[in-house]
């Protein structure tokens, strides 16, 4: 009998089979995670989501500075002011502070305006608009007024450009309620969640990274479908695997759908948190963990704010160990913040101190070298994640 059972499962005969490949579809679309061999820039992802939110909707429109004419300056707006004219991808003078005041303004009326910051540096000429009046107003408003915008731009750290124009601001906006803040890594990451800021009724602080623009991701049919949006205040969705186990104790047969947590890539025994370009350093960081028999978990955070606590969470009562990553300054940071939270929801599950990654706690440097040092690198992660599961460090990992 259990042979027979088995030569069916292993031959596609099986029912159980049958049902699981119908309902396959299904699982990909709802887990909105990237499963085929299609690439696409970051770049293009972004500029296809624009393209397709503006279609789709006539209020969405595009302001900023050489966003039109010039195609922006990271070209994220190409072909759009061929497209939709003048009146929807709109060049504006170097004044963040009267731009953005006027998409502010324009989102009170019921348009949907995309403000670009040629760098979110520059976001500080215009934070009265951002804070004072998009992020406050349904709040001093009781509710009857929407501030639909969504500002967006790179953030943090790039190459060269001096310390005025690497700040990472995630979580000076992140600490702002009646703001959702978000932070894209990959292709999937960057179309999915623009979109959902773009259809989102309240302001969405949408922070990219420079050297993340030209690099190439895999994304799946459904990602690629006009319909694709990713939920904001959700962890990284890992890949829903189908399976069908034989219990040969038993003398039976299960179909076994497992639902991994919202996450980049499992593992036991400690759990990484990290967000835009830092998640592709998480990930190079388990891979070296993993040689060294360290099974490391890497949740790719996606929204700053709203934080999925939840995931956090219960990824660290499974590893019970934590490393939180970030480029952004090491004081009052997201990984404090997410320290904290772990700390007081699940601290009689922790077998070791929570470890924080963060940048150097002085302005960037504007010198390569030193650069390299203010910024959190691959092998910190390795030193840290080493540190909460009790491993010696070799000298040539420490050097």
């Amino acid at each position: 009998m259990l042979g027979i059972l088995r030569q069916k499962v292993n031959s596609g005969g099986s029912p159980l089979l049958a049902f699981g490949q119908r309902i396959r579809p299904a699982l990909s679309a709802w887990r909105g995670y990237s499963s085929a061999a299609k690439e696409m820039t970051v770049r293009d992802a972004l500029n296809t989501a624009l393209d397709e939110e503006m279609s789709a909707d006539p209020k969405v429109f595009l302001m900023g500075e050489e966003v039109g004419e010039y195609q922006g300056a990271y070209k994220i707006t190409k072909g759009l002011l061929d497209k939709y004219g003048p009146e929807r991808v709109l060049d504006t003078p170097i004044t963040e502070a009267g731009f953005t005041g006027i998409g502010v303004g324009a989102a009170y009326h019921g348009l949907k305006p995309v403000i670009e910051f040629m760098t979110f540096n520059f976001s500080m000429q215009a934070i009265d608009h951002i804070i004072n009046s998009a992020a406050k107003s349904n709040y001093m408003s009781a509710g009857q007024m929407s501030v639909p915008i969504v500002f967006r731009g790179p953030n943090g750290a790039a190459s060269g450009v001096g310390a005025q124009h690497s700040h990472c601001y995630a979580v000076w906006y992140a600490s702002c309620p009646g703001l959702k803040v978000l932070a894209p890594y990959s292709s999937e990451d960057a179309r999915g969640l623009l979109k959902a800021a773009i259809r989102d009724p309240d302001p969405v602080v949408f922070l990219e990274n420079e050297l993340l623009y030209g690099e190439t991701f895999p994304v799946s049919a459904e990602v690629l479908d006009s319909s694709f949006c990713l939920p904001i205040g959700k962890a990284k969705l890992a890949a829903i695997s189908l399976c069908f186990s034989i219990f040969i104790s038993a003398l039976t047969s299960a179909l076994k759908i497992v639902y991994s947590q919202q996450i980049e890539k499992e593992g036991k025994d400690v759990t990484i948190t990290a967000f835009s370009k830092m998640v592709g350093y998480a990930l190079k960081a388990a891979e070296i963990l993993a040689k060294d028999g360290i099974s490391a978990e890497v949740i790719n955070l996606r929204s700053i704010r709203p934080l999925d606590r939840n995931t956090i969470n219960a990824s660290v009562r499974k590893t019970n160990r934590l490393v939180t990553v970030e480029e952004g300054f090491p004081q009052h940071g997201v990984g404090a913040e997410i320290c904290a939270s772990v700390v007081e929801e699940s601290f009689g599950y922790l077998d070791a101190p929570v470890e924080r990654i963060a940048g150097a706690d002085v302005p960037m440097p504007y010198a390569a070298n030193l650069e390299r040092l203010a910024v959190p690198q691959v092998e910190d992660i390795v030193r840290a994640a080493k540190r909460a599961c009790y491993r010696s460090v070799s000298m040539a990992a420490a050097a």
